[in-house]
């Protein structure tokens, strides 16, 4: 969430920032309702200070034998007042933290400023995309002949974008998951956790989810908790409401994990295949660090999840988010895009973003400064490494042979105990 103190002190610019999100957005309420907040708290120090006088005067009167009644009345009257201005403080705290928790980051100023997704730029390609001298097949159709994805059992277990992985196709997928987080751990220095896969409200608000995107999320019926849309939810959670020392940043942390989406905005985009998916399966990569070294953990945080795919021998292209279209909590974003034949471009397998302090002030996530002593909110930075069904795809299709197989990256061999399917 925004920090109220900066939002007080340099409201005009917060406005222009939030207006290269969207033209609607500004924090001209958030500023009407903390001014009237702070005038309430003048109105009842004010009062509080005539009552503790008026109180010490009871005292007084008494020991003089004087009659106290009229005063002892004034000064429950002036009891009343302040329950009273402080019931209305609290309505406007409350109103007012519902609507920070409402408006999205600002963005950097270095993310391009844009209107649509079309206003993305890119940054730069790995790899050229394969030109088949054969009539290539998409993903989905070699899944069925190969019986890799039973995607009509799948809906027949849940409903229509869930998913059922058979035989190779499972282990292939299996293969993935324990490739990355075995590289992740023991070549870039992450610790790997296995988070529960349901949050609770205070952690989905934490990380930005909830309220905002209440609609997009699995609830469980008659309890606080939803299942997660991404690792990143309990992974950036578990140190809420805590105070680290400055040494221990950076954390760098990786999670595999199932993910659960409604995705109640997206009907009827990318409807066959692996792409978009209620379910799906993702290894995440989290960081927590100082505001010093944000931007660049986060630039190394997006080369981390660019080796998976290098090594995976997948073209690629990495893309800055523009305004509009970077994540709710995000400041900046780098998508990365893998080559697909099937749609004849590039579709997203990770998106990598600086969340500034942004998170931070939501879940309480603070450290000690080690010079000055006083506490600071940590920057929050996470992306995927990568969307294991996403590259599951990717790989079926990149690596299809002209007779029907498909060859099996080398990095996966180990892992899958076979080089072809």
């Amino acid at each position: 969430m925004l920090d109220i103190k900066l939002i007080r002190e340099t409201p005009d610019k917060i406005n222009e920032l939030l207006k290269r999100r969207n033209p609607d957005l500004s924090v001209d309420e958030v500023i009407k309702i903390d001014e009237d907040r702070r005038k309430i708290q003048v109105q009842v120090d004010e009062l509080r200070a005539k009552r503790k006088k008026d109180s010490q005067s009871i005292g007084e009167l008494k020991k003089n034998g004087q009659n106290t009644d009229e005063i002892q009345a004034e000064v429950k009257k002036l009891g009343d007042e302040i329950k009273l201005l402080e019931e209305k403080q609290t309505e406007l705290d409350s109103k007012q933290k519902d609507l920070l928790l409402h408006i999205p980051n600002i963005p950097d100023e270095t993310t391009p400023i844009g209107t649509s997704e079309d206003d993305n730029k890119e940054v730069y390609k790995w790899g050229e995309p394969r030109k088949f001298d054969f009539e290539f097949k998409a993903h989905w159709d070699l899944c069925e002949e190969k019986n890799l994805v039973d995607f009509e059992r799948g809906v027949k277990l849940s409903q229509s974008r869930f998913i059922l992985y058979r035989g190779k196709g499972a282990k292939l997928e299996r293969a993935i998951i324990n490739f990355f987080l075995d590289y992740h751990t023991q070549n870039q220095g992450y610790e790997e956790v296995l988070p529960p896969f349901m949050a609770n409200a205070a952690t989905m608000t934490g990380t930005g989810q909830l309220p905002k995107f209440k609609e997009d999320m699995y609830k469980c019926v008659d309890e606080d908790l939803y299942l997660i849309p991404t690792a990143e939810v309990p992974v950036t959670n578990i140190y809420a409401n805590e105070i680290l020392s400055e040494d221990d940043l950076p954390k760098y942390m990786t999670a595999y994990t199932p993910c659960f989406r409604r995705e109640s905005g997206s009907a009827g985009r990318d409807t066959r295949g692996l792409i978009r998916v209620h379910q799906f399966n993702k290894v995440e990569l989290v960081k927590l660090c100082t505001p010093e070294s944000s931007p660049e953990e986060h630039e190394k945080l997006t080369e981390d999840a660019e080796k998976m795919l290098q090594l995976l021998e997948l073209p690629y292209r990495r893309e800055a988010l523009c305004t509009a279209d970077i994540g709710f909590s995000a400041n900046k974003c780098w998508d990365l895009e893998v080559w697909m034949p099937s749609y004849g471009t590039y579709k997203e397998i990770s998106s990598c973003s600086n969340y500034g302090d942004y998170q931070a002030r939501r879940a309480n996530i603070r450290y000690r400064d080690k010079l000055t002593g006083k506490t600071r909110f940590v920057h929050t930075i996470n992306g995927s490494g990568l969307a294991v069904g996403r590259t599951f795809a990717a790989i079926v299709e990149n690596f299809q042979q002209e007779d029907g197989t498909v060859v099996i990256p080398e990095v996966l061999r180990k892992y899958t105990g076979f080089d072809k399917i």
